[in-house]
């Protein structure tokens, strides 16, 4: 069977109403699409995310699937969900992995590229 192709999608935002400046307290949110391009179905096992905040500080957070689910993605389907980090500063990044198993019972890495994590109007 052909090796799976895992597509991710992240879309980020700036909660505004749930963030402090005052308190150094910035809120995103972060909506993930993840389509199997690939021939069989995939599961999603474990979740791995660096979040680096404008001081360089780095927080890294590993854990069992996605919004407490592990969710199994049929070939040609997607599965979409949201969740959301604080920062304490106004820029930041997030990159990671997923740790995924294959339609024969193999497990993969699948990249989440970097993105980039901003209050609007702090960036050009």
């Amino acid at each position: 069977m052909a090796e799976p192709v895992i597509e991710i999608v992240v879309e980020p935002e700036f909660l505004a109403d749930q963030s402090d400046v005052d308190e150094e307290r910035y809120v995103f949110t972060y909506h993930i699409r993840i389509h199997n391009s690939g021939p069989g179905r995939v599961q999603l096992l474990r979740r791995h995310w660096l979040i680096t905040d404008a001081n360089g500080d780095v927080n890294e957070v590993r854990g069992d699937g996605v919004v407490g689910r592990q969710p199994v993605i049929e070939a040609g389907a997607e599965h979409a969900y949201s969740s959301f980090c604080v920062l304490s500063t106004p820029f930041g990044v997030m990159q990671g992995s997923y740790t995924m198993r294959g339609p024969e019972g193999r497990e993969f890495e699948v990249e989440i590229p970097l993105f980039r994590l901003a209050v609007p109007g702090l960036l050009n």
